[in-house]
């Protein structure tokens, strides 16, 4: 899509301008058209990246309350995998599947690695493993975590779209300035300099 998409834009610049610099405005406006095709990200993606950010807290604060009630780290995935629709639940228990298989704790986990907060989930996990620590409390602190961080990201794009709204506001309101506040001042002005 990428490669396509770059070469018939750059073939319709060379063809729009045409002759050398047509050839030289292909070569420049191809590229830079194939690299934000490949930038952009299909909205299944997008939905499901959403959709992990959103679920992921409640996963890790339905495993760490699990724990808490004594449930083993197998049976409170598959708990809190069921609780979950989604991508979130399906990966706890692939987890939880692959720990009753009788695989390393490491290699069950990758299952939830596909994700920045999976990531982060199975490496809180895997750390308190080896030290020893609670896994419930950890688990916590990650769920506050990805909270503070999905508050953030939000608060962001609230604030991109105050700034995003300005340009098209601004070409709405301006010819209008211009025809109601300007073009009356012109006229009066040239109306009695030509008098």
């Amino acid at each position: 899509m990428r490669l396509v998409g770059g070469l018939a834009a750059g073939v319709l610049a060379w063809l729009a301008v045409g002759g050398l610099l047509g050839l030289a405005a292909g070569i420049v406006v191809g590229p830079l058209v194939g690299r934000t095709l490949g930038r952009l990200e299909p909205t299944t993606v997008r939905r499901e990246r959403r959709a992990v950010a959103a679920d992921l807290p409640f996963a890790a604060d339905l495993v760490a309350a699990a724990l808490r009630a004594g449930v083993p780290m197998d049976a409170a995935l598959r708990s809190a995998g069921s609780g979950m629709r989604g991508p979130v639940g399906r990966d706890l228990i692939r987890v939880a599947d692959g720990l009753d298989l009788g695989l390393e704790p490491a290699s069950a986990w990758n299952a939830l690695r596909g994700t920045s907060g999976g990531v982060r989930m199975a490496d809180a996990i895997a750390r308190t493993a080896d030290s020893g620590a609670a896994v419930a409390r950890s688990l916590e602190r990650l769920a506050e975590d990805l909270r503070a961080a999905r508050s953030v990201s939000v608060d962001a794009a609230a604030q991109r779209v105050g700034v995003l709204i300005v340009l098209p506001l601004g070409l709405c309101f301006l010819p209008a300035f211009v025809l109601a506040g300007i073009v009356p001042v012109i006229v009066a002005v040239l109306g009695g300099v030509l008098r």
